[in-house]
């Protein structure tokens, strides 16, 4: 059976242009990651899990974004993605994307929601 849950995610201020935050949700019955990010001025969010095998992007360290901050990056296989998109534009899984989390904004604070999953 498939219940609904709201997750906080964070507050609206505490999202900073180029870094991110994780959250944890439930994908039929399974524990995931996801994270949301700022990138020029515009919040996107996406589940934690890179297209070339399913891993996480990060190393648990909270770091998706390259050293200058332009895309996030796969830390294990180096594959580079849009921010803004999720696209993969270079690496072993160009072409694919990212999949991405609807994020609600309702009083300064990020919401996710569960049950919006396919």
């Amino acid at each position: 059976m498939n219940r609904v849950s709201r997750i906080r995610v964070a507050k609206v201020d505490k999202v900073k242009e180029g870094q991110t935050i994780k959250f944890s949700f439930h994908r039929n019955e399974k524990p995931q990651e996801g994270f949301v990010g700022l990138y020029q001025g515009k919040l996107f969010a996406y589940e934690n899990t890179c297209r070339h095998i399913p891993i996480t992007l990060d190393y648990g360290d909270n770091r998706f974004f390259d050293t200058e901050g332009k895309f996030i990056m796969c830390q294990t296989h180096g594959a580079i993605y849009e921010p803004d998109t999720g696209l993969c534009t270079r690496g072993p899984c160009a072409g694919a994307s990212l999949y991405r989390l609807e994020i609600q904004e309702e009083d300064g604070i990020l919401w996710f929601e569960e049950g919006s999953l396919s």
